[in-house]
C-alpha cells in the first residue's frame, strides 16, 4: 500500500498520542490489538501513516523534530510508547486566535509560550511535503486558525480532518469548497472512543428508544491539560458547547429545552493534567410517569481517547482520495466527530461506515 502522508496543525496532547500511536501499533498482529476500532481498512493498517510536516507557534517545539515536539510543555498527556527520531521538524504557523490572552497569567509550563518569528509559508510547506491531509489540532477557539488551515488544505489540493469545533465540513459554503475543489473533508470536533459525549449520546439514545421521556441533563467535564486552561475563557466556547449540546440533542425524537440541557467544560483543575473527569447526570420518567434518574462519573485520560478516532478518520479520507471522492464524508463524519454534516445514531453510523470501508456507500 502507499502511505498516507499526513500533516498535523498543532503539536498537543491529540497529537502527541497519535503520533505515539503509530510508533505503538506499527508492528502489531490484529490478535494482539487492544485499543482500535479497526486494524485494518482496505489494507491501510496504521504502519502505512507517515507525518511529513507538522506546524506550531510555541517556543519549545518550533525547529523541533516532530518525535521530540510531542513530549515538550506544555504538553502533559501520557507516555506510552518511545518515538524515533522523524525527521520531521515541526514550522511555524500564524498565531492568529490560537492563544487566548488569560493564558498570559499561567506558569509557563502551564500555558503556550508563542515564538516571535514570521510564519513559514503552510501552503507551500503542504505541496514540497507532497501531504495527502492536514488533520487539525488547534486550540478551541481558534476560529480564524482552523479557518487558515482549511483554506491552506483548499490551496494545497489536499484532505482536511477537522478535530476542532469550528464548523467546516458541518458547514455547506466550506462543503461546497471542498467539494468544487475535489477534496474530501472529515469533520467537525473530534469524538472520544469512549468519552463523554458519546457515552451520554448512547444513553440519551437508550432512553428514547426504550420510551423513557428525558426532562433535564447535564454533563460537566473538569481536567487539567492546555485544552481545558485555554476554554476557562467563555468567549472561546461558543461553538465547543454548540457542538457538543447538538450531539446529545441529536438523539432525541424531540430536543430538550435549552435550560434543560447543559453540556459543556466546567473548570480546570491543574493536578489532574490531561485525566478528564465527567460528571453525568439525567433524569426523566418512566412507565408510569414514575420518575427515574441515572448518575455517573467517567475517568479517562482525554488525549489518547480520541486517537483511535482520528486514525480512523485519516484512513477512511485516504479511501476518497483514492476513489476520487470529494467533499464532506458522511459516514466516517458522523462516526468520528461531534458535529458532522449529518447526524446519525452512533449504531448507524458504524454500519454505514463499514457499508462505506467495503466500496457500498460513496460516503
Amino acid at each position: 500500500m502507499a502511505k498516507i502522508k499526513l500533516a498535523i496543525a498543532g503539536v498537543g496532547n491529540c497529537a502527541s498520542s497519535l503520533i505515539q500511536g503509530l510508533e505503538y501499533y506499527k508492528n502489531a498482529e490484529p490478535e494482539h490489538v487492544i485499543g482500535l476500532m479497526h486494524h485494518d481498512i482496505n489494507g491501510y493498517k496504521l504502519s502505512d501513516i507517515e507525518v511529513v510536516c507538522a506546524f506550531d507557534i510555541d517556543e519549545r517545539k518550533v525547529g523541533k523534530d516532530v518525535s521530540q515536539a510531542i513530549f515538550a510543555p506544555p504538553n502533559c498527556t501520557v507516555v506510552f510508547s518511545k518515538v524515533p527520531h522523524l525527521g520531521v521538524e515541526v514550522k511555524m504557523g500564524p498565531v492568529l486566535d490560537g492563544v487566548a490572552p488569560h493564558m498570559a497569567q499561567y506558569d509557563e509550563d502551564k500555558t503556550f509560550k508563542p515564538k516571535n518569528s514570521q510564519p513559514c509559508d503552510v501552503v507551500g510547506e503542504l505541496k514540497k511535503s507532497g501531504a495527502d491531509m492536514l488533520i487539525n489540532y488547534v486550540p478551541v477557539g481558534s476560529e480564524q486558525a482552523a479557518r487558515f488551515y482549511a483554506q491552506s488544505c483548499l490551496d494545497a489540493g489536499c484532505g482536511f480532518v477537522n478535530c476542532m469545533p469550528v464548523f467546516i465540513a458541518s458547514t455547506p459554503e466550506w462543503g461546497k469548497k471542498f467539494e468544487k475543489a475535489g477534496i474530501p473533508v472529515v469533520g467537525d470536533d473530534i469524538k472520544s472512543q469512549l468519552g463523554a459525549t458519546i457515552v451520554h449520546r448512547v444513553l440519551t439514545k437508550l432512553f428514547n428508544d426504550r420510551g423513557i421521556k428525558l426532562d433535564r441533563t447535564y454533563q460537566l467535564n473538569t481536567g487539567g491539560n492546555t485544552d481545558f486552561l485555554n476554554m476557562l475563557a467563555m468567549d472561546r466556547l461558543k461553538s465547543k458547547k454548540i457542538s457538543k449540546t447538538e450531539s446529545v440533542q441529536s438523539q432525541l425524537d424531540t430536543p430538550l429545552n435549552p435550560d434543560n440541557i447543559h453540556i459543556g467544560p466546567s473548570d480546570y483543575v491543574p493536578w489532574q493534567k490531561d485525566n478528564k473527569i465527567c460528571f453525568l447526570h439525567m433524569g426523566g420518567r418512566m412507565f408510569g410517569s414514575v420518575p427515574l434518574e441515572l448518575e455517573l462519573r467517567l475517568s479517562v485520560i482525554d488525549s489518547p481517547n480520541s486517537g483511535g478516532c482520528a486514525i480512523d478518520a485519516i484512513r477512511c479520507l485516504k479511501l476518497a482520495l483514492d476513489r476520487g471522492i470529494s467533499g464532506p464524508l458522511l459516514s466516517i463524519s458522523s462516526y468520528t466527530m461531534k458535529h458532522p454534516p449529518v447526524q446519525y445514531s452512533d449504531s448507524e453510523a458504524r454500519v454505514y461506515v463499514e457499508d462505506y470501508i467495503a466500496g457500498k456507500r460513496e460516503r
